[in-house]
């Protein structure tokens, strides 16, 4: 960021801030501008604080997946950003303007800094460089918007995706994104039958792992959302990436009516010559052959790059299958 300015320039700048800050709404959406010729800033408020931000920003850098596909749905420029996590239908993937700082597992931190930001949007995987990061790049502002613990998720969707609107600009487009997300949620619950069970798994290596209600990793929060009926829970389920270790003959004997399914594989090995896609693993499992949802063909997948495009509108489009499958309209 700039760090000199003209004596006036300064002084008209801190004192429109000043009476910005004055005004501001305090929470979670906090913000308050300071603006004129020269200057603009934004406050809002993450995960660890409220920060203001010079906007628009000169060198941003995204590192948390959940907001690639908003970033570049709103034609943000990134100076660097964690291309390594991106999935192939993110038009970052090829840019190769972007300096690629790599995956969380082995992260080019110097070219993070060597990128000069002054805005790093961390989160979800890079969340535990946070420390590294905020060293390395102390002049920076470093915003975590992720679900917190404790948190509704679609409430956290719905944060994250209004307060990047207010840094970059775009409320008009974040509230769209809010809408439709809040329109798929209304569709969904308004076709559910209550009473119907439902099973959400997570297909990875060949291997189907549960996924628990409410805590699971992905699929968890979806129960919670939509008021949707477990066909199982079982005490001390976990956040894993691949789902928990429950036995294929534990989720037959469950019997779901529905089954959700995140093919992780999908996201991260689709070309490889190994990769069996989740709805063959899934039909090909004798275990399951007489489950109802299996017979009845109640079985519905997410998006394929789900696993790295876990944002608002992932779960906007998956939920929208959701809806006409159980109005019947698939």
């Amino acid at each position: 960021m700039t760090k000199f300015r003209t004596a006036a320039l300064t002084a008209v700048a801190a004192a429109l801030l000043l009476s910005a800050c004055g005004g501001a709404a305090q929470g979670d959406t906090a913000q308050s501008a300071s603006t004129n010729s020269a200057t603009t800033t934004v406050q809002v408020t993450d995960n660890s604080g409220t920060h203001t931000i010079q906007v628009p920003p000169k060198s941003v850098v995204a590192l948390d997946n959940r907001t690639f596909q908003t970033l570049a749905d709103w034609d943000i420029k990134l100076t660097a950003a964690s291309r390594a996590l991106m999935p192939s239908t993110n038009p970052y993937k090829a840019d190769e303007s972007i300096v690629d700082i790599g995956t969380h597992g082995e992260p080019n931190l110097e070219a993070l800094v060597a990128a000069q930001p002054d805005l790093i949007i961390n989160g979800q995987r890079f969340t535990q460089f946070t420390a590294d990061i905020t060293r390395l790049t102390p002049e920076a502002v470093q915003l975590n918007l992720d679900p917190r613990d404790g948190a509704a998720f679609d409430a956290e969707l719905r944060r994250q995706t209004e307060i990047l609107g207010q840094v970059f600009g775009k409320e008009s487009e974040a509230a769209a994104l809010v809408d439709a997300f809040d329109d798929a949620i209304a569709d969904v619950k308004e076709a559910y039958t209550p009473g119907d069970t439902v099973m959400a798994v997570i297909v990875s290596g060949g291997n189907i792992g549960y996924v628990a209600p409410h805590v699971g990793r992905t699929l968890g929060p979806v129960f919670d959302i939509l008021d949707l009926t477990p066909a199982l829970q079982v005490e001390g389920s976990s956040e894993d990436h691949q789902g928990d270790d429950i036995s294929v003959e534990a989720i037959a004997a469950a019997n779901p009516d529905w089954i959700l399914v995140m093919d992780r594989d999908a996201a991260i090995s689709a070309d490889d010559a190994q990769y069996t896609p989740a709805q063959q693993v899934l039909e090909n499992s004798e275990a399951l052959a007489n489950v109802t949802a299996i017979k009845e063909g109640h079985v519905l997948y997410m998006p394929a790059d789900t696993y790295t495009n876990e944002g608002i509108q992932t779960y906007t489009v998956f939920f929208n299958t959701l809806a006409k499958a159980f109005a019947g309209r698939d």
